[in-house]
C-alpha cells in the first residue's frame, strides 16, 4: 500500500506544478477579458470543490490522499474499507486533472 500512496503523491506533485502554471495562464486570460466560466470541473466530476482555478482542486485531492495515507497507518478492517472506496475516486480525479490540464495546455499553444 505504501507504493500506491507514494505513486499518488508523485502524481499529485506533477499535477500541482501543472496547476500552478495553468492558473497563471487563466489569470492572464481573465485579465484579457477571456475565460468567463463558473467552475473548471462540472458537478458530476466527483470534486466537491467549485473553483475557476486548478489549485483548489489539487488541495482537495491532496486532502483525500492524506486521509488514505493516515487510514493506512492504523489499518483495521473498517479503515481498509475506507481505503478501498477512496482509491478509485482518487485515481479518477487524478486522471481527470491530468487530462484537463493537458487539454488546457494544448488550447494555449
Amino acid at each position: 500500500m505504501n507504493k500506491i500512496i507514494e505513486a499518488l503523491n508523485e502524481n499529485l506533485k506533477v499535477i500541482y506544478r501543472k496547476a500552478v502554471d495553468a492558473d497563471a495562464a487563466l489569470n492572464s486570460l481573465q485579465h484579457a477579458g477571456k475565460g468567463k466560466f463558473e467552475s473548471i470541473f462540472a458537478a458530476e466530476s466527483g470534486f466537491e470543490t467549485r473553483s475557476k482555478r486548478f489549485v483548489p482542486y489539487v488541495e482537495e485531492l491532496a486532502g483525500e490522499i492524506a486521509k488514505v495515507a493516515s487510514a493506512e497507518q492504523d489499518i483495521e478492517s473498517a479503515e481498509q474499507d475506507i481505503i478501498n472506496e477512496a482509491l478509485p475516486n482518487i485515481v479518477k480525479k487524478i486522471e481527470l486533472m491530468l487530462n484537463t490540464l493537458k487539454q488546457f495546455k494544448k488550447t494555449l499553444n
